[in-house]
């Protein structure tokens, strides 16, 4: 059966918070939902059968469901539906007859986070054990927590515990995610451009300084220009002079010599 591919509208939550459990413990599973209208449930799929709860197994509460005293039967992938088919994310549940237990979170854990490993025995104890991840032993802890600080990608895995005499616990996965991505709302508008530097006051008082000067001398000079007296220079008169005694007799002789001339050479 697939569980992907449709709407995540509920969290399955696991109280207690742990992937691994000591037969004849018991857990509750509980659909934090956002429409309890929708009527989610918890399922699971156990030895290849997929089943309600409340139907043969645990007993249904809405959308919570108790199981009193966990069996092997148990162990299996829990997830809550919704009658229409919405699924919410999966949960893995291991039942154990043995004497050790890892308590590892039963939900993936955020990059950058911390996150602690507990090797427990049923009677609860800080007796040394050492931590496997993926089949390799990583780290011995006198206490039986080991915690890794920052968590990273590359620290999911599966992970197990020893203790020496009571034995070792089962596998669990650890998974890791990523933080979500802020996104920008659809209607939000681009900030506005960061407004142009101003110029500093030590450059601005050294521009005026020296500016300042060539500016008032200039209009100085404008204003003696426009207002200078102007020169007063007489008309200039085209009129004729009267002709005089002298030229008028002078005038005279040259008709008479003309006449004369014009007289003699008559035939």
């Amino acid at each position: 059966m697939s569980l992907c591919c449709r709407s995540t509208q509920a969290s399955l939550t696991v109280s207690p918070s742990r992937s691994q459990l000591f037969y004849g413990q018991s857990v509750s599973l509980s659909c934090e939902e956002d429409d309890s209208s929708a009527g989610w449930t918890v399922r699971r799929t156990t030895r290849g059968k997929t089943s309600e709860c409340g139907v043969d197994w645990g007993k249904s509460a809405g959308s919570s469901c108790n199981i009193s005293y966990a069996v092997h039967m148990d162990s299996g992938v829990y997830w809550c539906e919704s009658r229409e088919g919405a699924t919410s994310n999966i949960v893995n549940i291991t039942v154990t007859s043995g004497a050790v237990i890892l308590q590892s979170p039963v939900l993936p854990v955020m990059e950058g986070a911390a996150v602690t490993l507990n090797c427990t025995t049923e009677t609860p104890s800080n007796l040394p054990a050492d931590f496997y991840k993926d089949g390799s032993l990583i780290r011995t802890e006198s206490t039986g927590q080991m915690t890794i600080h920052h968590v990273s990608k590359s620290d999911e895995g599966l992970y197990k515990c020893h203790i020496s005499g009571p034995g070792e616990s089962p596998p669990s996965w650890l998974a890791v995610r990523a933080p979500p991505i802020a996104t920008a709302p659809p209607n939000a508008t681009a900030p506005p451009p960061p407004p142009a530097p101003l110029l500093p006051i030590d450059r601005l008082v050294c521009h005026l300084v020296v500016f300042c000067p060539y500016c008032i001398s200039t209009l100085i000079m404008l204003s003696l220009y426009r207002n200078r007296p102007g020169r007063n220079v007489p008309p200039i008169t085209m009129a004729t002079a009267p002709p005089n005694q002298a030229d008028e007799g002078l005038d005279d002789e040259n008709e008479d010599v003309i006449a004369g001339v014009t007289t003699e050479h008559h035939f």
